[in-house]
């Protein structure tokens, strides 16, 4: 952005910084930071990158990948080729995202987006039905290693994942925990997985108290309901005074 005046530079750069602030809580509001960006600077390759990202993650995949292909013309970088990809998976082209994984701009990845090439093709090999194909695109020494990069944990939840749609629960079961023990940051949901697996029920304690007290008056006694079976057990029965 050094070729804006700095009064637009800056107004660009406090877009971009709410677009990095809120894409993941707050999609929406993302988007919306990020079209202002986009009409103060259409020809900065970095507010393309942004606003190909909010597009992205409101779930608007011919919007991001427009938006990826222009900051890819303007820098000539391979780093977006992954998302480019999976773009074109939201689009149902899960045929072009096999492509792309087969192309030479993978090889120009670094590790993390090679793996993140490799995460893609795995996913477009299952929206295509073809499981086992999915499992074998995940096999890789990247998986196998025991060494814990950012990127592990999404890899192993992504093989724990479709072992689990193949069938194969127990050795799921096995990547799903590996998962959790890679996940420092909670990327991933592996933890309710793995519990779900090992049929670990979840019950919220704010839940559970609103149901206790429901079952009883504003005094703390019984609830009506409680009060009129033991009635009924006393009418029932012959009371001590009856007998007496």
């Amino acid at each position: 952005m050094q070729s804006l005046p700095k009064t637009l530079a800056d107004d660009v750069a406090k877009n971009l910084v709410m677009v990095a602030r809120l894409l993941d809580e707050d999609p929406e509001g993302a988007y919306g930071y990020s079209k202002v960006a986009l009409r103060l600077a259409s020809r900065v390759a970095a507010v393309r990158e942004a606003a190909g990202f909010a597009a992205y993650a409101n779930q608007k995949y011919s919007e991001a990948l427009a938006e990826f292909r222009a900051a890819r013309r303007m820098t000539g970088d391979v780093d977006l080729w992954p998302v480019m990809a999976d773009c074109e998976r939201g689009l149902g082209r899960p045929e072009k995202a096999l492509d792309m994984a087969g192309a030479p701009e993978v090889h120009k990845l670094d590790k993390a987006g090679q793996v993140e090439m490799r995460l893609v093709a795995a996913g477009a090999r299952r929206d295509m039905g073809q499981l086992d194909a999915a499992i074998v695109t995940l096999q890789s020494p990247e998986l196998a290693s025991n060494s814990v990069q950012p990127w592990t944990a999404r890899l192993r939840y992504a093989y724990a994942d479709a072992l689990l749609a193949a069938g194969r629960e127990s050795e799921a079961r096995e990547w799903f925990a590996k998962a959790v023990e890679s996940d420092k940051d909670g990327s991933t949901d592996a933890s309710d997985r793995l519990a779900e697996l090992d049929g670990v029920e979840f019950v919220d304690a704010l839940d559970e108290d609103a149901n206790h007290e429901s079952t009883q008056d504003p005094a703390g006694g019984a609830s009506p309901e409680t009060v009129t079976e033991d009635t009924e057990d006393t009418e029932d029965g012959d009371s001590d005074d009856d007998k007496s």
